[in-house]
């Protein structure tokens, strides 16, 4: 492996550094965007899933919470993983068994093999997830300004892609393995090329005094704005639909607008998010991007109609789509010596809060009613104002989202090649 450089470098071994940041960040956000595409063609296919495999209505929430909680399982074991093992090597080989995983899906017949696919489906996402924003992270450090959300609109970017594939295998008919072998066979080895690009960085010496206790009330306000935008987004994509339907008297047609209207405003969101951060700091975004997505909330519960509530569902997205990217950001800040565990631990929360927000929302839908379920994730949102400052570790402190600049390996990523 080739040795390190500091981004204050001189001469050819500056250009070296910049060339090989730059194709780590291009390899690093196809690695999103296909992750982007493989998770949208899981969730979108579910009723497809559910007739293939005959899963009851009464089993099928038993395998949909299996999988992010053996997704937890995974962001735990890449935390102890990467004491010994690149985040790059991980992230290489757990994004194959994610679209192998997703293959498998469409190949069985019998709900035992469906429940092996989606377990393993769970634990390579967990671990995808974690090492993913683990690069991303030291990436953006090593460039020493915002980066985080475009890698998260190349996220957006596939689900965009993945859930219109998912519409065409429908609308055509076609199987689950129809549907999902063309979109493995492209990307199974694009992302297996890309992955030799992966740029590793190195993490700087922990902060005095820095102990498990501390770390972990430090992180905290990170893990609950974390679970509070899952809850958010987990709302919009299981409840959007039914609730322009049944609520909002829409149109069956109708109702499909509002989820593919948040992706799309999430997408122009992160795109132009970093900017933002760069300009006015990551404390200023966060704090803005709850209140329009609280504001979002409220219109949505307020809406006389379909239409009001498709403007509430566009500032949901344009709100919720920079809280992610800048808590993991955040967490990167706050623990410079330890900033692969306190992603791990961070991206647990991801799944507490999908976990989470359905049931609520629709519990209290069911006890009370959906416009009034809609007030709580908009509280919940709300919260994160008052976190707001956790954001202000570390980038801040160097004017409008800058970030003192991090070493990082020349070499080509997690072969070394």
């Amino acid at each position: 492996m080739a040795g390190s450089v500091q981004h204050t470098a001189r001469g050819p071994t500056l250009a070296a550094m910049t060339d090989v940041m730059r194709r780590g960040r291009a390899s690093l956000a196809f690695g999103f965007f296909v992750q982007g595409v493989a998770f949208a063609l899981l969730v979108t296919r579910i009723p497809a899933m559910q007739d293939r495999y005959g899963v009851s209505d009464g089993l099928l929430p038993v395998f949909l919470a299996a999988v992010p909680i053996l997704a937890g399982a995974g962001s735990v074991t890449t935390e102890r993983l990467v004491r010994r093992v690149r985040p790059s090597r991980l992230l290489r080989w757990s994004q194959p068994v994610v679209l192998l995983a997703l293959l498998g899906v469409g190949a069985g017949d019998q709900v035992a093999e469906l429940a092996v696919v989606l377990g393993v489906f769970g634990l390579s996402v967990g671990m995808l997830d974690a090492s993913m924003n683990m690069l991303g992270v030291s990436l953006q450090r090593a460039y020493g300004r915002s980066i985080m959300l475009s890698f998260h609109a190349a996220y957006s970017l596939g689900g965009i892609l993945g859930a219109s594939l998912a519409w065409v295998g429908a609308h055509e008919e076609l199987t689950l393995w129809m549907s999902y072998l063309p979109v493995v066979v492209v990307l199974l080895p694009a992302v297996l090329v890309g992955s030799r690009w992966y740029v590793d960085g190195e993490a700087e010496p922990a902060e005095a005094g820095e102990t498990k206790g501390v770390a972990f009330r430090l992180l905290l306000p990170l893990c609950l704005v974390m679970t509070f935008a899952y809850i958010g987004d987990s709302t919009v994509s299981n409840w959007s639909a039914k609730y322009v339907k049944d609520v909002l008297g829409g149109s069956e047609q109708l109702a499909t607008v509002p989820y593919n209207v948040y992706m799309v405003t999430t997408l122009v969101g992160r795109a132009g998010g970093d900017l933002g951060v760069r300009r006015f700091g990551a404390v200023a975004v966060v704090r803005l991007g709850a209140l329009v997505a609280a504001c979002g909330f409220g219109v949505v519960a307020m809406a006389p109609g379909a239409w009001v509530g498709m403007l509430g569902f566009t500032l949901l997205g344009i709100g919720l789509c920079v809280l992610v990217p800048q808590t993991f950001a955040a967490a990167g800040r706050l623990f410079p010596g330890a900033s692969d565990a306190a992603v791990a631990r961070l991206n647990i929360f991801n799944y507490v809060g999908f976990l989470v927000g359905s049931p609520l929302v629709g519990a209290l839908g069911d006890a009370w009613s959906y416009r009034g379920a809609m007030l709580v994730p908009m509280a919940l949102v709300l919260v994160t104002t008052v976190y707001a400052r956790s954001f202000a570790s570390g980038g801040d402190r160097y004017g409008g989202g800058h970030e003192r600049p991090r070493t990082v390996d020349v070499g080509r990523g997690s072969n070394g090649l």
